[in-house]
């Protein structure tokens, strides 16, 4: 854990989050800037400071973060969603601990 890590604080209950699904890897909750109707970041436990990272540190907890997406939309109810993995600050990674947007509820374009 990383005590300046805004999700690693998240994740250690030191900071409150409306939290719709937990495993022993992750931990998803809402998002505070929402796109979408349901746009929920799925985090790791552990500290990875990107996508990557986190596929090259632990791969099984990289996909436990799909199936956690995939729970997350299935409690919302909505069939098609988007996952999104945003690496590095040219992506518009703001918070650099691994995160996948899960983001849905709506009819989406592309690219936005």
């Amino acid at each position: 854990m990383s005590t300046d890590c805004l999700f690693c604080r998240i994740v250690a209950g030191d900071i409150p989050a409306t939290v719709v699904h937990e495993t022993p890897t992750t931990v998803a909750f809402r998002d505070i800037n929402p796109v979408a109707p349901t746009h929920v970041l799925v985090v790791p436990r552990s500290h990875y400071e990107n996508a990557a990272a986190l596929a090259a540190g632990e791969p099984g907890t990289a996909a436990d973060l799909l199936t956690s997406a995939r729970a997350v939309a299935e409690a919302e109810g909505i069939d098609g969603y988007r996952l999104v993995f945003n690496t590095g600050a040219d992506a518009g990674q703001t918070v650099f601990h691994a995160h996948l947007h899960v983001i849905g509820g709506t009819t989406m374009g592309w690219p936005a």
